[in-house]
C-alpha cells in the first residue's frame, strides 16, 4: 500500500521588531500570527507540519545584545507546550525549532520533535554555528551535541537539519544513513549568494542520500538588524532531486505537498549510493 504523506511548512514575517515592543511581547505576537496558518494546516489534513528556524521570533543574530539570552526558554517550555496542543488537537506531528535553554550559559538553536498526539519525541541541537558579518550566532548558541538523530513518528521517520548545517554534506549523510526519510531544513536565510545555493545543496543531499526534503525560509526584511530581505522560496524536494512544490518569495505563507514514501525505494533500488559508499576510505575527512 502507498506511504502517502501530505506535509507543510510555514514561512513568516516578523509582526513586530525590536523597538516596537518587549521581547516577550515580539515572541508572542510571532506566535499569534502563526496559529491560523497552523490551524488551517490541521484543516487540510496535514500529517507533518516544520516551522522556520526559531520560529517565534526575529533573526537576532545580526547584532551581539545579551538582552535577547531572554528569549531561550526550556525544553517542554511555554511555545512547545503550546504547540503539542495543536498536535493534540489535529493529530499533526509539528517540529518546532525554539531558542531553548538547558540551563543559564547553555543556550542552543533547537528544533523539537512532537508526533502526532502531542508527545515530544526529542530535539536537534544546530551543530554546525556559523560567525561572520551578519551572522554572529556564536554569540547566541552552542554547537549542538546531541549528534543527527532520526525520530519515527507516526507518519514516517523524521530527521532534521538547520539553516547553515544545510552548507556541511557530512551531517545530511548521517541523517540518511541513520534512516531518515524526510528531512527538513528550518532557516532564516537572506539574498546574496545563499539565494542560489538555496536550491543547489538542499536537492542535491536528497539525490545523494535518497529522501525527501521540506526546507523553509522565512520573508521580509527585519528591522533595525537589516541585513538584507529574507527570500522565502520554502520547497520540498523528492529523492530525485525535482522540487515539487515551491512558496513564493514575499508572503507569509502555508505550502502544502504530498507524496509518496514509496520512492525511496524505488530511487535506492535504482541509485545504490549506500551501497557503493567506501567509509574505509574517508578517515581523512575527519583526521584533517
Amino acid at each position: 500500500m502507498p506511504r502517502k504523506i501530505k506535509s507543510g511548512l510555514i514561512q513568516m514575517s516578523i509582526p513586530l521588531t525590536e523597538g516596537q515592543g518587549t521581547i516577550e511581547e515580539i515572541k508572542q505576537a510571532m506566535i499569534e500570527k502563526h496559529i491560523p496558518l497552523i490551524e488551517k494546516a490541521g484543516k487540510q489534513g496535514v500529517q507533518i507540519l516544520c516551522l522556520q528556524e526559531i520560529f517565534n521570533g526575529p533573526y537576532f543574530c545580526p547584532g551581539q545584545d545579551a538582552a535577547w539570552y531572554k528569549a531561550a526558554e526550556p525544553i517542554p517550555g511555554p511555545t512547545v507546550e503550546r504547540m503539542q496542543e495543536y498536535a493534540r488537537k489535529y493529530d499533526m506531528v509539528i517540529i518546532v525549532p525554539v531558542y531553548e535553554k538547558e540551563m543559564p550559559g547553555f543556550l542552543y538553536n533547537t528544533a523539537v520533535v512532537i508526533d502526532a498526539g502531542g508527545k515530544i519525541l526529542g530535539k536537534y541541537r544546530k551543530n554546525h554555528i556559523p560567525h561572520t558579518n551578519g551572522f554572529w550566532e556564536k554569540f547566541f548558541f552552542r554547537p549542538g551535541n546531541l549528534g543527527y538523530p532520526v525520530f519515527q513518528t507516526k507518519f514516517g521517520k523524521v530527521g532534521v537539519y538547520i539553516c547553515y548545517d544545510r552548507h556541511f554534506p557530512e551531517g545530511a549523510r548521517a541523517l540518511g544513513l541513520n534512516g531518515a526519510e524526510i528531512v527538513y531544513n528550518p532557516s532564516a536565510t537572506v539574498a546574496g549568494l545563499s539565494q542560489y545555493l538555496w536550491k543547489l545543496e538542499q536537492p542535491a543531499h536528497a539525490v545523494a542520500n535518497g529522501y525527501f526534503m521540506g526546507c523553509i525560509n522565512r520573508v521580509g526584511t527585519e528591522m533595525p538588524w537589516n541585513i538584507g530581505k529574507f527570500y522565502g522560496t520554502s520547497y520540498f524536494v523528492d529523492p530525485k532531486g525535482k522540487i515539487i512544490a515551491e512558496a513564493s518569495e514575499d508572503d507569509d505563507e502555508l505550502l502544502v505537498a504530498e507524496f509518496d514514501l514509496d520512492m525511496i525505494d524505488e530511487v535506492r533500488s535504482t541509485w545504490q549510493f549506500f551501497r557503493d559508499r567506501r567509509p574505509e576510505t574517508y578517515d581523512r575527512l575527519v583526521d584533517l
